[in-house]
């Protein structure tokens, strides 16, 4: 009963959170300029700051595990192929591979996930590292993968020099955004600070501590104020195809291993996150701007993140059952 317990509260106040948030929409307390600005400052400013505040005061340095940063990137090449791979071969509407392959692996790790991350372990543990691993593989075959599948959507057809010059375009820009990701900045930031072993004056450290604990609480209500439940009412069987693999079957095949692997504690809180937290809101953002199918994406971000408050109970509930974190 205390292993249910734990699951419950680390899960349900992120959730009703979220839940305020919409309800706060409907009220018209918050509205749409709330949520585009809030999630904004929380990707440019907050949660920069959040991480690279729990990383700079921390010995992380000590306890980087390069076999966790390999079995991240490793894992995340693996997700994203598979799913490209079986999607193309099983959906018979080619328009639907790129949205449902990217919306079926690309979790939220950086804001949601932290947001779980730091209700179980009260910080953000090793989730810097996985984003630092992850975030910009899941990006970059993102680009790739709906680089590809917009063929189909747009119906034309392309030299195979004009398809490689457009994924070239399409993976530098990418990389340029990596570069100047305020989150891989911060994330950077902290390792270094966290290395050069400085003290911080009171004032600035403060001011950070401050500005760091809006992150979690703006974006849940962002989050939960730019909900539109409505789209889930459309394209529901591969949405819910592609929630099962996201929420279900990668942890059930990736979790194994890297229990087996050795990874305990905030490492495998952060894999879980990696592997099992809803598909990330960029996700129907890229594919809306790539020429993909953006309404199947959007029901999967909102069925991934409704559903994953049983799943990832479940999930915490398990590995706290056999003491794993």
């Amino acid at each position: 009963m205390d292993n249910f317990i734990f699951s419950v509260n680390a899960t349900v106040p992120i959730f009703l959170v979220i839940i305020l948030g919409y309800v706060l929409k409907k009220l018209g307390i918050i509205n749409k300029a709330f949520v585009d600005t809030g999630n904004k400052y929380v990707f440019k400013v907050a949660l920069p700051v959040m991480l690279f505040k729990d990383l700079a005061f921390s010995n992380i340095i000590e306890e980087i595990n390069g076999s966790f940063i390999v079995f991240c990137i490793v894992v995340t090449i693996v997700m994203f192929l598979v799913s490209w791979f079986l999607s193309y071969l099983f959906l018979k509407d080619k328009t639907m591979v790129g949205a449902f392959a990217q919306a079926s692996v690309r979790s939220s790790a950086a804001i949601l996930g932290v947001a779980f991350v730091e209700n179980i372990c009260g910080n953000a543990g090793m989730a810097p590292l996985m984003i630092a691993s992850a975030v910009p593989f899941f990006n970059v075959l993102s680009v790739v993968i709906l680089t590809f599948s917009a063929d189909y959507t747009n119906d034309r057809e392309e030299s195979a020099e004009k398809d490689k010059n457009r994924i070239r375009n399409e993976v530098i820009k990418s990389l340029k955004g990596i570069a100047t990701n305020p989150i891989i900045i911060g994330i950077l930031l902290g390792l270094l600070f966290a290395a050069s072993r400085l003290d911080m004056p009171v004032i600035p450290r403060k001011t950070i501590d401050l500005v760091a604990v809006t992150a979690t609480p703006v974006a849940l209500l962002a989050i939960g104020g730019g909900f539109e439940f409505k789209l889930a009412l459309t394209r529901i069987r591969p949405a819910v195809a592609a929630s099962i693999i996201k929420l279900i079957l990668l942890p059930l095949i990736f979790l194994p291993i890297a229990v087996i692997s050795g990874f305990r504690s905030s490492e495998l809180v952060a894999i879980l996150i990696m592997l099992a937290s809803p598909s990330t809101v960029s996700c129907f953002i890229m594919a809306k701007g790539m020429g993909n199918d953006e309404v199947l994406t959007s029901n999967i971000v909102v069925l991934t993140t409704i559903f994953s408050s049983v799943t990832l109970t479940l999930w915490i509930f398990l590995l706290r059952n056999f003491a794993l974190i």
